[in-house]
């Protein structure tokens, strides 16, 4: 008998400059500790995609961003839920980022990414990205 799993829907962003890609690493109590992603985070129920968003970069990294156009969507299976994921490009609005709910924070190349390990939606996202799917 197949058991149906709960889907999370989470949003990320894809913010550029310079060439180089904002990319966070999950805390060490974090589900998939220590392992890199594009900021972001789950929605909330009643929230829209752009609304959670903002929320979750002012929470990790006190950043305010301006949300642009969903660039990608991958649905990833995980053991006990599915995460469907949302990649929106999105716009810093203050050059300044802090480490809040986040272990670190890194700009990397596109070139770079094969350097740190993300967990697995958001290497399906990437793998999307840059036309390795």
């Amino acid at each position: 008998m197949e058991s149906t799993k709960k889907t999370i829907r989470v949003v990320a962003a894809l913010i550029e400059a310079g060439g180089k890609y904002l990319i966070t690493q999950r805390r060490p109590t974090a589900v998939l500790p220590l392992l890199w992603e594009f900021p972001g985070g789950r929605v909330e129920d009643g929230e829209d995609d752009a609304t959670a968003l903002k929320r979750e970069m002012s929470i990790r990294l006190g950043a305010d961003v301006e949300v642009g156009q969903l660039i990608s969507f991958v649905s990833h299976p995980y053991e006990h839920y599915t995460v469907d994921l949302y990649l929106y490009e999105c716009q810093l609005m203050k050059e300044r980022l802090e480490l809040r709910a986040v272990n670190s924070f890194r700009w990397v190349t596109s070139l770079e990414f094969d350097q740190y390990s993300f967990t697995p939606a958001d290497e399906s996202s990437m793998n999307k990205l840059l036309g390795e799917e």
